[in-house]
């Protein structure tokens, strides 16, 4: 039967039967083939990148200072309120389309084209966020071949400097109590080739193996836990004092706000966990299997995140570690001139081999990211247009090479825009406030439906129920309002430029959906969407890449 469509309050919050999703995800024919130790290695894949390789540096040199340390603690305990709420709604409805999907089915299109917006945040300014990093990690290796300056020449803007090409148009500088965003005259073209050339592979629908996403696991771990072994002995306690600096009178400067703001940003730096939820319908026994994945990968992350923060704050002074690149700073401070080898081209020299390696693994482990990201936001794409939320392009399949490659190609253009004009400071904002508040819907549908239908079957639920789920509710808006509160007194003391960002972000999402959304929305129509093969699972998505599966 027709719906129609119906302009009105109800017809907002129209919504997608569980009955509908779970006939969605039976025609997947997803095989239960994950246990506890693939899920979690899939869920520390996805976990380790930028947020350690990247922002670790940001973060203590503008809010924390060596308490970073406690801000990955406080954002990992958020993250595992929420991420158990993922769980339960991953075993009750495995479908594409993740939170996108729990939204539909629970709160209404409404909130269901809130969250693939938001998701638009997590996935596609993330990836541009990796991307300014990994330029930043590129432009190190090239330094140490002494090739850096003819190719990058250090140009100089109000307050600081970076190399040409390299460094976005847009800078944030922090001085004593006062922060500006001063223009460089420049931009980051090596953070925008790489996502064309991520996106360029995933048009081709280049795949992935399993064993290649594996191995570069390992190299991401073994790069963080050789900068640990190695940069043990490098470590000055006297860089840890004070432990926790004086706050500077800018509200998240220092201080415990400090801490709390420290852990808004850097909550960022464990949104792959989601892998670990969305895998469920792949988990070989979902009620056991995917709450020890989830909590497994974030309680090792997290002690991975502390211990580098240690040496990294601990080898160089916090203040000095404002770089896209820190852990590439902390290695090339150690000095370590026993693993020197003769080089003619690099400087003074030599070229040092250890730090050479970590930067190559960096690189490396953030190209995986970039791919990852770049997927993950053209499959969320492609699941809202195949419900008629966004134009049909974006759902078009290539006839060769089976990938959506117009949706690919726009979000291309879209996401390295971002990564060469906007610094990593607010890229990291915007993030982070969109995953928090993403990741507060989630727990928000938890309630609905144990509400709602109590008698669902769930393969796993929550432990405490409804009263966990108000707490991840709590913890993750509490993360998103110390991101969105300095967008406001930016705006009204020196800089509305991250709040005008949020603000058209906003504008531009609320058009789409009443110019097209509202109108064209398939289940408002009556259409009935079956689950479309074409497009890998998020399991298949990390550990196997893009998939020339045929629809």
């Amino acid at each position: 039967m027709s719906n129609g469509v119906k302009p009105g309050g109800n017809r907002l919050f129209l919504k997608k039967s569980v009955v509908q999703i779970q006939k969605e995800a039976a025609k997947s024919e997803l095989k239960r083939t994950l246990g506890p130790i693939n899920l979690m290695s899939l869920g520390i894949g996805a976990i380790i990148g930028a947020g350690i390789f990247v922002l670790t540096g940001q973060v203590a040199a503008a809010n924390a200072g060596p308490a970073i340390m406690l801000s990955f603690v406080v954002a990992g305990i958020a993250c595992g309120l929420a991420g158990l709420c993922y769980a339960e709604l991953a075993s009750t409805m495995p479908v594409s389309g993740s939170a996108y999907t729990y939204a539909y089915g629970t709160l209404g299109e409404v909130f269901a084209w809130i969250m693939g917006w938001l998701l638009v945040l997590e996935y596609g300014v993330a990836a541009s966020t990796v991307a300014v990093g990994w330029s930043g990690y590129v432009v190190s290796i090239l330094s140490d071949f002494g090739i850096s300056q003819q190719i990058f020449p250090t140009i100089q803007y109000a307050g600081g400097e970076g190399p040409q090409w390299a460094t976005p148009l847009v800078q944030l500088v922090q001085t004593a109590g006062a922060t500006s965003f001063p223009m460089t005259g420049s931009f980051n073209l090596v953070a925008a080739i790489g996502i064309a050339a991520v996106c360029g592979l995933l048009v081709l629908g280049v795949s992935e193996s399993a064993n290649i996403n594996n191995a570069i696991v390992v190299i991401k771990i073994v790069v963080l836990l050789t900068f640990i072994a190695v940069g043990i002995s490098y470590v000055n306690p006297d860089n840890w004092v004070p432990f926790i600096p004086e706050p500077t009178g800018v509200a998240g400067q220092f201080g415990v706000g400090g801490i709390f703001r420290g852990a808004a940003i850097i909550f960022f730096a464990y949104v792959g966990f989601e892998a670990v939820s969305t895998a469920a319908a792949e988990a070989k026994n979902p009620s056991k299997d995917v709450p020890i994945g989830i909590l497994g990968a974030l309680f090792v992350c997290t002690l991975i995140y502390m211990a580098v923060a240690a040496v990294m704050t601990g080898v160089v002074p916090y203040l000095e570690l404002a770089s896209p690149a820190p852990v590439a700073v902390a290695i090339d401070r150690m000095g370590l001139e026993w693993a020197n080898v003769p080089l003619a081209a690099a400087p003074e020299g030599q070229l040092n081999m250890i730090a050479f390696l970590i930067k190559i693994g960096a690189v490396t482990g953030l190209s995986s990211v970039m791919l990852v990201l770049c997927y993950g936001q053209t499959r969320i794409f492609y699941t809202m247009a195949r419900d008629g939320l966004l134009p049909r392009a974006f759902a078009v399949i290539h006839p060769k090479f089976r990938t959506p490659w117009i949706g690919t190609i726009v979000l291309g253009i879209l996401i390295a825009i971002a990564a060469a004009f906007l610094p990593i400071s607010i890229l990291g904002d915007l993030v982070s406030l969109g995953t928090a508040t993403a990741f507060s819907i989630v727990c928000l549908s938890v309630i609905f439906l144990r509400i709602k239908h109590p008698d669902m079957p769930r393969p796993f639920k929550v432990p405490g129920g409804i009263f966990t789920a108000v707490l991840g509710i709590l913890a993750c808006l509490f993360l998103a309002s110390q991101n969105l509160i300095p967008m406001f007194q930016h705006a009204a003391e020196d800089n509305p430029l991250p709040l005008m960002l949020l603000g058209g972000y906003a504008a531009i999402g609320a058009v789409l959906y009443a110019a097209y959304g509202f109108w064209n929305s398939k289940l408002a129509k009556g259409i009935d969407i079956t689950e479309e093969t074409t497009m890998s699972s998020p399991a298949e998505a990390l550990g196997s890449g893009v998939d020339n599966q045929k629809d």
